[in-house]
């Protein structure tokens, strides 16, 4: 007779979670949402001129318990001390949301090795280093929920991207593999945007057509990523998977 696997259903309100690079942008944004849903917070920032105490006084200004912590997440050190950070603050952490990510652009013959390897280093060696640094706490705890944030990339064929393409496919790839490994206690899922925020200096030009490529004809918006965030928090019978939020431009 096999282990009978009883699940705690895991409730955002109150919840800890952890989030890589969200001082601003998209991951900033799904701080917020989720601390309106009642859920506490930690968060790393990368450089001290990012504006992360204005984060963390958003965070705060909701009611929500939260802490921020300088990390570079591709340091194994850095890693362990951004996760025991939290758990020393809250005194467990229920969610991993690897959400810091680098994006560069350049023809592949042009890519430096240590370009090659800045891509590869933040956007799939931060997310594994953070992610080994808080499965040990997950599994004893019985439960946790990782989230990586890949993008389309990962998927689709961009030239000039070889290096920020191959660095979200590993990021898949390392998705479904933890998945496996951590099942049941811990649940392993990643999260693939298309345009939800565009560049503060993007043109008109290049608003016009990110609507184009999308089938649903629009721009997303962080709050989509951060209500499909939610939305795995809460359901616990998703593991492995990866959930466009693309407004369908995965699909041309």
């Amino acid at each position: 007779m096999g282990i009978l696997y009883n699940p705690r259903l895991m409730d955002i309100n109150n919840a800890v979670v952890l989030i890589t690079g969200a001082a601003q942008r998209v991951g900033r944004a799904v701080a917020l949402e989720l601390a309106r849903r009642g859920a506490r917070i930690a968060f790393s920032y990368y450089a001290e001129d990012e504006p992360w105490r204005d984060a963390l006084r958003d965070l705060q200004s909701l009611g929500a318990a939260a802490i921020a912590q300088r990390a570079d997440v591709t340091r194994p050190p850095e890693a362990r001390a951004l996760v025991e950070a939290a758990l020393a603050a809250f005194g467990r952490v229920d969610v991993l949301i690897n959400n810091a990510s680098i994006w560069l652009k350049k023809p592949a013959l042009d890519i430096s090795e240590s370009e090659w390897d800045a891509e590869m280093d933040v956007n799939a060696k931060g997310p594994f280093l953070m992610a080994q640094a808080v499965a040990p706490h997950m599994l004893a705890q019985g439960s946790g929920l990782i989230l990586n944030i890949t993008d389309l990339s990962a998927f689709q064929t961009w030239a000039g991207y070889a290096h920020h393409s191959a660095s979200k496919a590993a990021l898949v790839a390392l998705t479904k593999v933890l998945a496996l490994e951590w099942a049941p206690a811990v649940r392993v899922n990643a999260i693939a945007p298309g345009t939800v925020l565009l560049p503060d200096d993007a043109t008109e030009a290049k608003r016009q057509w990110a609507i184009e490529k999308s089938v649903l004809k629009r721009v997303g918006s962080p709050l989509d990523v951060a209500r499909t965030a939610l939305y795995l928090i809460e359901e616990d019978f998703a593991t492995g998977g990866v959930y466009f939020v693309d407004g369908g431009r995965s699909l041309v």
